[in-house]
């Protein structure tokens, strides 16, 4: 069988992205799935970002929501192609990240596969990210090697930017390791701001953003963290970057308006992506951007302006959806799991060495 299923939820808690794949030579995109992400349970999961009472108890019931909702698009995407569950090899379940902290030796994604496998009579790898930091390394991003198997044929000097709560980078050049970072917040604090100041999940094209007015003495406080001056490999999430990062910040500078703190921090997105690119990879011929921050117009015009000299397009001019490739990973993931391929990459995590990644739950 070379069907494969991949299930991602990302820190931006959106909602589902299920991708129906097909691995002969390269992955190939048969079909998809979103379905969005409850208001009770994404409270749920963004309160266990954060320490808090009777945690265990709260992620044991809130994962197995969220393996029951992926459970719920996988039906309805076989459903709608067709397809019986002895069709699929297996589902690539990211699940949904809490904690990350491997500097301290752990990472966590919550999802209950056991569950999901239960639910669908389907094969399910998880728990990708673990092996990587038991290795040593950063157990993110993880998607560096996908990115290097979908675009390394293209023979350019490449990098592929993922946009989504965070932002990471894959770097892509011939006769080189592929390299990948996390570069530091891309939509986290976007969405964070707007739902705090407009009640609004996200800013639909970076409309707002464009409304303000960047504030160079606040954006220089931002990108001051130390976090923007490790040259790599680097991982990060809403244990460095999150609302009460940012009052520090504000409460220490002049009152702005709240568009153009907006502004400010779609030019810290902006500018922490091309600042580590441009460390890492001085000469890049274009940049492939996926995840929701491609949909942001007003992001992509900041990348094209400071990037004078290289292409910057979404992964759509290579045919592939942008909303679709970190779940189109993971179900590639899966793959390698079970044909025992190392999927991470010491280049970009700085494990020890190659490691198999993912732990199988058999239907």
């Amino acid at each position: 069988m070379t069907l494969y299923l991949g299930v991602m939820s990302g820190t931006s808690l959106d909602g589902l992205d299920i991708a129906l794949i097909e691995q002969l030579d390269q992955p190939r995109l048969l079909a998809t799935c979103y379905l969005p992400m409850p208001a009770d349970l994404r409270q749920d999961l963004l309160s266990l970002c954060a320490s808090g009472p009777d945690e265990i108890a709260r992620a044991a019931l809130a994962e197995n929501r969220w393996a029951k909702l992926a459970a719920q698009g996988i039906q309805q995407l076989l459903k709608e192609q067709d397809l019986a569950p002895e069709a699929i090899r297996a589902i690539g379940s990211h699940g949904q990240t809490i904690r990350h902290e491997p500097t301290r030796g752990f990472t966590v994604q919550i999802g209950n596969p056991a569950l999901l496998a239960e639910l669908t009579n389907i094969c399910v790898v998880g728990d990708f990210r673990r092996r990587d930091v038991a290795g040593g390394g950063q157990g993110a991003p993880l998607v560096p090697a996908f990115h290097e198997a979908l675009f390394g044929h293209l023979g350019q000097r490449l990098a592929v930017l993922n946009v989504g709560g965070f932002s990471n980078l894959s770097l892509i050049a011939q006769n080189t390791p592929v390299r990948g970072f996390d570069c530091g917040p891309g939509n986290v604090l976007l969405d964070a701001w707007i739902e705090r100041k407009r009640g609004e999940v996200f800013d639909a094209d970076g409309a707002w953003a464009a409304s303000g007015k960047v504030q160079s003495d606040l954006l220089t406080a931002l990108l001051g963290d130390t976090f923007f001056a490790d040259s790599g490999p680097k991982s990060t999430g809403r244990e460095v970057f999150n609302l009460p990062w940012l009052d520090g910040h504000l409460a220490r500078l002049p009152h702005y308006r709240d568009e153009d703190v907006q502004a400010t921090l779609l030019e810290l997105t902006a500018r922490s992506i091309v600042n580590a690119l441009v460390e890492a990879q001085p000469r890049t011929d274009a940049l492939m951007v996926c995840g929701g921050g491609a949909r942001n117009g007003a992001l992509m015009q900041r990348l094209t302006a400071l990037l004078n000299g290289t292409t910057v397009t979404s992964t759509q001019a290579q045919g592939i959806d942008p909303d679709w490739v970190e779940a189109m990973a993971f179900a590639w993931l899966a793959h390698c799991c079970l044909e025992g391929i190392p999927a991470n990459r010491p280049s970009v995590t700085a494990a020890r060495g190659l490691r198999v990644l993912g732990a199988i739950y058999p239907a």
